[in-house]
């Protein structure tokens, strides 16, 4: 695909598993370590039909609720605790990121472009991942699963990114659509679009096809250049 020369945004807000690592393998490892023991594991192709793009709770509900069985409070704390120590395990021994994603991510920190992050995923599991990467100080916010009530697609999640960046850099900030999430899901790209952002959406998980209702697809973070 031919680079892509995109108009310089107030702020770029970036989705994490699926845009900074390749993630979703290991998360849906993890899921089913926990699910499998209880009859109630699902393949591959079920997690990126249905899954993928939920936060945990979400996940586990879902699967719940498939197999018609209530799912309460405590055992839903338990399921995702459970498969948060899997996770943990699982990136021991490093995680693969996607081209041209870390190298975005400082490029535009040192062009003092603000940053944020904006993850369905747990806090547990991304700072760690972060650390390794070398990126956790370039964004003056993160979002995560433990910050919001409701996950992607709802589009809480960026609604409280936006307004948190807005309170950091005031003076650069105007309004959300000046703004650029980037995104590799549908739930990420309504959730985003339901805040008033713009999207980049990167073909990581899903095809163009299922990607259209962004303003922006491209196969690679490596084919997109900001003006100025």
């Amino acid at each position: 695909m031919k680079n892509l020369l995109l108009p310089t945004p107030e702020a770029v807000l970036f989705d994490f598993d699926g845009i900074l690592v390749d993630s979703e393998p290991m998360h849906y490892r993890a899921f089913i370590e926990v699910l499998d023991p209880l009859g109630m594991g699902f393949p591959w192709k079920e997690y990126v039909e249905i899954y993928m793009g939920f936060d945990d709770r979400d996940a586990f509900r879902e699967a719940f609720r498939a197999k018609g069985i209530d799912l309460d409070g405590a055992n839903l704390a338990n399921l995702v605790a459970a498969k948060s120590r899997a996770f943990q395990e699982g990136i021991r021994s490093g995680v693969t990121t996607y081209p041209g994603a870390v190298s975005m991510i400082e490029s535009l920190h040192a062009a003092g472009q603000p940053l944020a992050l904006c993850s369905g995923a747990l806090r547990s599991d991304i700072d760690p991942i972060l650390a390794q990467l070398g990126v956790a100080r370039r964004f003056g916010v993160i979002v995560s699963a433990d910050d919001v009530r409701r996950s992607k697609p709802d589009p809480e999640s960026y609604a409280l990114a936006f307004g948190r960046l807005s309170e950091r850099c005031a003076a650069l900030l105007t309004v959300p659509d000046k703004s650029i999430a980037v995104e590799d899901t549908p739930a990420g790209i309504r959730s985003a679009k339901g805040a008033g952002l713009r999207v980049l959406a990167v073909t990581n998980s899903y095809g163009p096809g299922d990607l259209a209702d962004a303003d922006w697809i491209v196969d690679s973070l490596e084919n997109v250049r900001f003006e100025g």
